[in-house]
């Protein structure tokens, strides 16, 4: 198990260094005047230079690599331009990621409970109304573009349920149509794959040797059917976590929440190339954070999951 993890760790620590260089590659690609920030108009091209070469833009690519990692292991990851000029932009993350923190929390919270809820009633109601709205649910989630149920949800249940249009920080309830709009596709998904290994349990040859010996009905869905079940749900957290932030990213601008989705689409709109830099490397560390814990959760479930020179894994 720890060669497992130490082996899952170091490759999703390769994984982030290479996701890292190609956003810093791709970024020295920009154009120039996102460096320059509203002062672009007004300055000469000596000027200009003056505050690339500053800015060490001037020297060569491997050296700005090379600062660059050294200045992140020093926790220093550069000042705003644009957004808020000169502002460092560890300063500008630390007002937005408890916004962002709490609504994904919540998201993935809320899919849980009733992902799996809706898995368990599908496969106990299976071929039944029940199963059958279920599966509408799931369905309708895949595949209606998320932007579309996404707007359906503000326009529509805001006013059902006299709701916030908006985010509001001093208003509680404002919270609730973002959390729940953000959990919709990772809940679809948690109560599908339930489903599905909840069935396949259910028709193997111990459960029907169970049903044979008298047990009753609840104690072999509690003690074995879902105890199994839930086994590779472990790898569905990784999804989870993606869905939460890239729905997040949307989500936030959608509901004027500000939290760090909504300052990544601002960031981009206004060039401000050190705050994407780090914007991007904290959204690809959670994404590798999730991707690991997965592993490592499949791994503590089911423990025929062995990494070895001879192969393995999953």
């Amino acid at each position: 198990m720890l060669k497992y993890s130490l082996k899952r760790l170091l490759q999703s620590m390769i994984t982030l260094f290479v996701i890292v260089t190609l956003v810093f590659l791709l970024m020295r690609l920009m154009p120039e005047e996102g460096y320059y920030g509203d002062r672009g108009d007004k300055l000469d091209e000596a000027q200009k230079e003056a505050i690339l070469t500053d800015m060490g833009l001037r020297d060569p690519l491997y050296i700005q690599l090379k600062n660059f990692y050294s200045d992140l292991l020093h926790g220093d990851f550069g000042t705003s331009i644009i957004y808020r000029p000169k502002v460092p932009v560890i300063d500008i993350l630390k007002d937005k990621l408890p916004y962002s923190l709490y609504l994904g929390l919540s998201a993935l919270a809320i899919a849980l409970v009733f992902g799996l809820s809706l898995g368990v009633l599908m496969t106990r109601f299976k071929g039944k109304i029940g199963d059958k709205l279920g599966t509408g649910y799931i369905v309708i989630i895949n595949a209606v573009p998320a932007a579309v149920y996404y707007l359906l949800l503000q326009l529509y249940v805001t006013d059902i349920l006299k709701l916030p249009i908006l985010f509001d920080s001093d208003n509680p309830a404002s919270w609730i149509l973002p959390a729940v709009s953000m959990s919709l596709v990772s809940m679809a998904s948690y109560a599908m794959w339930l489903r599905r290994y909840m069935v396949d349990e259910l028709n193997k040859d111990y459960i029907r040797l169970a049903r044979a010996k008298g047990l009753k009905n609840k104690v072999i869905m509690v003690k074995h059917v879902m105890r199994n079940a839930f086994v590779p749900m472990a790898q569905l957290l990784p999804m989870s976590v993606l869905y939460t932030i890239s729905g997040s990213i949307y989500i936030e601008s959608l509901y004027s929440i500000p939290g760090m989705g909504g300052l990544l689409v601002d960031a981009i709109q206004r060039q401000d190339n050190p705050l994407v830099q780090t914007l991007v490397l904290v959204f690809s560390s959670i994404g590798i954070l999730g991707l690991f814990l997965g592993d490592v959760l499949m791994a503590i479930f089911d423990p025929r999951i062995k990494l070895s020179k001879q192969g393995g894994g999953r």
